[in-house]
């Protein structure tokens, strides 16, 4: 009997003491750096971004957020590295909304709803349709009448195909009836080259034209907002314009498939608290950026709808 007694007791204290282990491993998250892939080469102003809000969300998490650059798929690489992640939070990925589209358009190994968890946005991109500052064209009606004039003859640059750069012009040319000569570029810093050297007429950017719309080199003809950004105050949207639409591109952190909730409410604290850090906000308005943040919730809602949204959009417009 003493015997018996003794092994329930140690069976009682093991078990006692592996559930207490789980749960301090639990409340624990996160013990060791957090690794959030930029699905971008470095340097640009998603990663300048990326990097600013890490530095802020590892304050309120007590751990470093070390940023990876893997360029790449339409900005879909760290989708794709989310398949084969842990869901343990350790290894997160930006999601940008090409990732929605891609599926529509060429055949991709993720599903952007069934294969990630959504944890929080914290921006949205602003595109900005723009022309040299000696361009005779000084407004979005000069730059359509012009197109309708010389049709195909009016060059825009994008940072690559299938962005949403490209879906905001490609909206412009079936609003209109005008038809444009699309020339897809490998970044913004490449196709801001080809407009300073002229090699294209026009070009449409997110946030990393300010500068040169600071210094007088280019000229903002219009912005796919859904409203005017502060930092281009300025400009009209397409919409105000005449023209009846915008790009909506909110930028959000994710993760793979199955990752705890409690891990998903203590990462998007995190960016929660970041939006706040004096930081993080001054590394925004260095660039214009408009912060736009979800909660987990939001931000997956969003993804269904974005992911249902973007076949009509796709095939409206004639990009698949």
């Amino acid at each position: 009997m003493q015997r018996r007694t003794w092994m329930a007791v140690v069976v009682a204290t093991t078990l006692g003491m592996g559930t207490g282990m789980a749960q301090a491993q639990g409340e624990a998250f996160p013990n060791k750096p957090i690794t959030l892939i930029v699905p971008y080469g470095p340097g640009g102003v998603t990663d300048v971004i990326a990097r600013a809000l890490g530095a802020s969300m590892g304050k309120t998490l007590g751990q470093t957020v070390v940023v990876e650059n893997k360029a790449g798929a339409a900005g879909a690489m760290g989708v794709v590295d989310m398949l084969t992640a842990r869901p343990d939070g350790y290894r997160l990925t930006l999601a940008p909304v090409g990732i929605f589209r891609q599926p529509y358009i060429q055949k991709v190994a993720y599903d952007p709803v069934r294969d990630l968890t959504y944890i929080a946005s914290f921006m949205t991109y602003d595109f900005i349709l723009t022309v040299p500052a000696s361009s005779p064209i000084r407004t979005l009606q000069d730059y359509v009448a012009w197109a309708r004039q010389h049709p195909g003859q009016m060059s825009y640059g994008t940072p690559g195909k299938f962005t949403a750069n490209h879906v905001a012009m490609a909206l412009l040319e079936k609003k209109t009836g005008i038809q444009l000569n699309h020339a897809p570029f490998k970044g913004d810093a490449d196709a801001i080259s080809a407009l300073a050297g002229g090699h294209i007429q026009s070009a449409i950017f997110a946030n990393s034209i300010l500068p040169q719309l600071q210094a007088g080199k280019v000229r903002a003809l219009a912005t796919a907002a859904d409203r005017r950004p502060e930092a281009f105050a300025d400009v009209p949207t397409f919409r105000e314009a005449g023209y009846g639409f915008d790009v909506p591109s909110p930028l959000g952190i994710a993760g793979p498939k199955g990752l705890p909730q409690e891990v998903v409410r203590k990462l998007d604290a995190a960016v929660k608290a970041a939006m706040n850090d004096p930081g993080f906000q001054q590394v925004v308005a260095n660039y214009g950026i408009r912060t736009d943040y979800r909660d987990h919730q939001a931000y997956a809602a969003f993804a269904q709808q974005a992911f249902a949204e973007e076949k009509a959009i796709v095939q409206g417009i004639g990009l698949d």
